[in-house]
């Protein structure tokens, strides 16, 4: 992936998810983040935590698979993917992964290529017209948005932001992207889910228990002290006579 970032195509798609990753990255605040994948760029480089690292399989100063984290459980307190879902075996391991790992209230943001779009559209061409192994990161698994919610909230997770990106074609030329750009804004109010990237920002939400008492027990319990005392000194009163 990070090769890849370095063409035409791959700067165009940086920009803006480095942009977004900056802007909500900014006000998350805890003690602990991590980012998965793409440890040549840092998502994370807004965030103010002290303890911010990065791993991967074979980068990054943890060397890690996203299914398997070596991360004690409710040790974080922000997790980035950027990118990391569409290529794995089992991208529903890797938001378990994620739920464990992350505290009550922690942040998980989620980057990923949108199937139903112009790139979309062409991951399926070239995987017609590609002999062998289609090219990064043509070879991935796009995952469906409302997948990746329905996996999301069984998990716990709330969404609580979130936007799409990269309205221009997928064309791998600097001049061309150029041209294109007008298809950003009028993408954002026409084709609200035509973007070629997702976005997603999700907290994990534990909820707390509440024990229910027993209908005479709860309704002694909520009078006032003053009436359960003079009740219980009338009733002294009365076995004394």
């Amino acid at each position: 992936m990070q090769r890849w970032y370095e063409s035409d195509l791959g700067q165009y798609v940086l920009a803006r998810e480095q942009a977004w990753f900056d802007t909500v990255s900014s006000d998350l605040f805890g003690f602990h983040a991590l980012q998965i994948g793409e440890c040549d760029t840092d998502f994370l480089r807004a965030n103010r935590m002290p303890h911010r690292f990065c791993a991967g399989i074979g980068e990054g100063p943890l060397r890690a698979a996203p299914e398997l984290l070596p991360i004690a459980s409710q040790s974080l307190d922000l997790l980035a993917l950027p990118h990391v879902l569409e290529f794995s075996q089992h991208p529903h391991q890797v938001l378990r992964e994620a739920e464990r790992v992350l505290r009550p209230e922690g942040r998980l943001l989620i980057s990923g290529f949108n199937p139903v779009s112009l790139w979309g559209l062409r991951r399926v061409m070239v995987a017609k017209i590609a002999r062998g192994t289609p090219t990064h990161p043509w070879h991935g698994r796009f995952i469906h948005l409302p997948r990746i919610k329905d996996w999301l909230a069984l998990m716990g997770f709330e969404l609580i932001g979130g936007r799409m990106a990269c309205y221009a074609p997928p064309i791998d030329r600097a001049a061309w992207l150029g041209r294109f750009g007008f298809f950003e804004a009028a993408g954002d109010r026409w084709w609200a889910l035509g973007g070629g990237v997702y976005l997603i920002h999700a907290v994990k939400r534990v909820h707390g228990m509440r024990i229910i008492a027993p209908k005479r027990e709860s309704a002694w319990l909520a009078r006032p002290a003053w009436a359960q005392s003079t009740r219980t000194s009338s009733q002294k009163v009365g076995h004394e006579q």
